[in-house]
C-alpha cells in the first residue's frame, strides 16, 4: 500500500502523502528492483514529470498550511494559486529553489531571465518588490538564510509565484481569446509545471528551456538588436526632394540612408559619403527584399517611406508578432504548407526544412482570407467553380442585365438555382484547386489571371488563395503516390473533365498572419498590416 500511495500521490491524484510512508515505499521499490546506491541514479526529472526520484527533491519541507495562508494573502490570481499549489503538492511540499547546501542555481538563472525580459520588452509588470527585497537580504546574509527558515521559505514561494506569472505572460501571451482577434488556429495549452520542473531540477545550471517555437526565439534575438539601436538614438530621418535616386548620383540624404542600412546590417561598411555606390545599391536591394518591395536597388518613395518608419514602430511590430507566435505550439508538424497573408507567399516545408516558395494572391481587405489551420486532403483537376451567391448578386446578375449572353460567354450554367462555371482554361479557379475542408470556404487554386502575381501587393481575391505555381504544388503533393506522376497529371489537364485526386496522408495547411518574422537566411522581414490586425492586437498588448 505504501508503494502505490507514494506513486499515485506524486501524480496529483491523492492528497499530500505522509512523508514517512512515502519514504518507506521508495525503499521497498529500490529493494524489489535490485537497485543499489551506486547504480542507475540520474539527476533531473523524467520528461513527463509524473514520477519523481527522491534525489531530485530538496530535503527542506514547507508547511502546507503556511503555503495556503501565503497564497490567500499574497496572490490574487486563482490560476497562479492553482499552479503554485500543484507544484508544491506534487513535491510533498519540499522547497523548489533551496536545499541544505543553500540556494540552487535555478534562482539566479531565473532572476537573469526576468531582468532580460524587462529590458527586452520594456516591461516592469513582473517586477516584485518582496522578491527583490528577499533576494537582496539573501545575498547580504553570510549564511544565505539557512538559519532563517521563514525568510528562506518566503523567498522560495515568491520565486515560484513569480515564475508562474512570468510563464503565463511570456509563454502564454494575452488572456484574450485569439478568436476575438480573428486568429482561428487552435491554441494549445502549455505545461508550465514541466518547465519549472526542468528549471529547478537542473544540476548543470543550464539556461531555461523555453516552451516556444524557433521563430519566436529568432524574433527575440532581433528585438534585442533593435532595442540596442533604440538606445543609440534609433534610425535617422531621410529627407530628399528627389523622387528617385540610383547609382552614380550624389545627394546629402544618402549619408542617412547608409547610416540606416549599416545599423540594420544591410550595408556591411560604415560609408559616410554622399555617393550612390554599387555597394549601396546592393544594400538597398537587400532592404527592399526584407520589406517585400520591388528589388530595384533604387531609392523610390516606397523605399524611403519604409526607411523612415521609426525604431519604436519596428519594435512594436516585432513584439506584436512575438505575441502571435506565443499562440503556436513549440513544435509543429515536419511536413506542412504555410501561407503568410501579409507576405503574399506560400511556403512548402518538408522534414522541417523549407523546400520552396511561391507567390499567392489573397483576399482583399473587404473579403479577408481567414487565419486558420486545415488539412489538405484532395486535389481537383479541371474543377467546376460553384459561384458564391454573394458574387452572383454583386457581380454576375448586374452583368447579365447589361449582356443577355453573359452566362454562355463565360461558360456558366445554372442548376437548381445554383450558378457554376464549367471546367476550362478560363475557369476562375484555373485548372486545379486544393481542398482542405474548413468552415470558411477557403481553398488554394489556380487562376487564369496570371498577371496579378507580378504585383508587389497581391490582395485581390474574394478570400480564397490563388497559387502562382499550382502544377508544381500538385506534383509535389503527389510525389510519393505511385498512381500519379507529372505525365498523368498533364494528361488529365489537357481535358476539361473534372477529376478528384486524394492526398494521403493529408498535409497540414497553416493560413497565418505575420507582419514581422526572421526568414531561413536570418533576415528580419517586415510587411504592412494588410487587414489592420496589428492595430487590433496592439490594443491588447499595449493597452491602446
Amino acid at each position: 500500500m505504501a508503494i502505490c500511495f507514494c506513486i499515485h500521490s506524486r501524480r496529483g491524484n491523492l492528497p499530500t502523502p505522509n512523508t514517512q510512508y512515502c519514504f518507506i515505499g521508495l525503499l521497498l521499490i529500490l529493494v524489489m528492483t535490485g537497485c543499489n546506491k551506486g547504480k542507475g541514479q540520474k539527476k533531473g526529472f523524467l520528461p513527463d514529470s509524473s514520477v519523481y526520484a527522491s534525489q531530485n527533491y530538496s530535503d527542506l519541507v514547507l508547511d502546507s498550511a503556511a503555503v495556503t495562508s501565503f497564497l490567500q494573502t499574497a496572490v490574487e490570481s486563482d490560476s497562479i494559486r492553482s499552479e503554485v499549489n500543484h507544484f508544491y503538492g506534487r513535491r510533498g511540499y519540499q522547497l523548489g529553489w533551496f536545499n541544505r547546501t543553500g540556494m540552487t542555481c535555478a534562482a539566479p538563472n531565473f532572476q537573469r531571465q526576468l531582468q532580460s525580459y524587462s529590458q527586452d520588452f520594456a516591461d516592469n509588470s513582473l517586477k516584485n518588490k518582496q522578491l527583490d527585497a528577499l533576494m537582496a537580504d539573501f545575498e547580504a546574509d553570510e549564511n544565505g538564510f539557512m538559519a532563517q527558515k521563514k525568510q528562506m521559505e518566503a523567498l522560495d514561494l515568491w520565486l515560484t509565484v513569480t515564475f508562474f506569472k512570468y510563464a503565463q505572460k511570456v509563454y502564454g501571451g494575452t488572456t484574450k481569446s485569439p478568436l476575438d482577434l480573428e486568429w482561428y488556429i487552435p491554441r494549445k495549452k502549455k505545461n508550465y509545471q514541466m518547465v519549472l520542473d526542468s528549471l529547478v531540477s537542473s544540476a548543470l545550471c543550464e539556461k531555461l528551456q523555453e516552451p516556444v517555437n524557433q521563430y519566436y526565439i529568432r524574433l527575440k534575438d532581433q528585438l534585442k538588436k533593435y532595442r540596442a539601436i533604440q538606445k543609440r538614438g534609433g534610425f535617422p530621418l531621410i529627407v530628399t526632394n528627389k523622387k528617385l535616386l540610383s547609382v552614380g548620383e550624389n545627394d546629402s540624404c544618402l549619408q542617412k540612408v547608409k547610416q540606416h542600412l549599416f545599423l540594420t546590417g544591410d550595408l556591411a561598411i560604415n560609408d559616410q559619403t554622399i555617393a550612390f555606390t554599387d555597394s549601396l545599391a546592393q544594400a538597398v536591394r537587400v532592404f527592399q527584399k526584407r520589406m517585400g518591395l520591388l528589388e530595384s536597388g533604387k531609392i523610390d518613395p516606397l523605399t524611403q517611406k519604409e526607411m523612415n518608419q521609426s525604431i519604436d514602430f519596428r519594435i512594436r511590430q516585432i513584439m506584436l508578432n512575438m505575441e502571435r507566435l506565443r499562440w503556436l505550439p513549440a513544435e509543429v508538424e515536419k511536413d506542412y504548407l504555410l501561407v503568410n497573408i501579409p507576405e503574399f507567399r506560400l511556403h512548402v516545408f518538408e522534414n522541417s526544412q523549407q523546400m520552396w516558395v511561391t507567390n499567392v494572391v489573397v483576399g482583399k481587405a473587404a473579403t479577408k482570407t481567414s487565419i486558420f489551420k486545415g488539412n489538405l486532403s484532395q486535389i481537383v483537376l479541371n474543377p467546376y467553380w460553384g459561384v458564391p451567391m454573394s458574387i452572383v448578386k454583386k457581380e454576375i446578375l448586374p452583368k447579365m442585365k447589361r449582356n443577355s449572353n453573359y452566362l454562355a460567354q463565360n461558360n456558366i450554367e445554372v442548376i437548381d438555382g445554383n450558378y457554376r462555371q464549367k471546367p476550362g482554361k478560363n475557369n476562375a479557379l484555373g485548372k486545379m484547386k486544393f481542398l482542405f475542408p474548413n468552415n470558411y470556404h477557403i481553398y488554394l487554386h489556380d487562376t487564369p489571371a496570371k498577371g496579378l502575381f507580378g504585383e508587389s501587393k497581391r490582395a485581390f481575391s474574394h478570400g480564397c488563395i490563388r497559387v502562382e505555381n499550382p502544377k508544381k504544388l500538385a506534383n509535389y503533393l503527389l510525389r510519393n503516390d505511385e498512381n500519379w506522376n507529372p505525365e498523368k497529371v498533364d494528361e488529365i489537364l489537357k481535358t476539361d473533365t473534372q477529376t478528384g485526386v486524394r492526398v494521403s496522408p493529408t498535409v497540414p495547411v497553416y493560413i497565418a498572419y505575420f507582419t514581422a518574422w526572421v526568414d531561413r537566411n536570418g533576415q528580419l522581414n517586415f510587411r504592412n498590416d494588410l487587414y489592420g490586425l496589428d492595430k487590433k492586437l496592439a490594443k491588447e498588448v499595449f493597452g491602446e
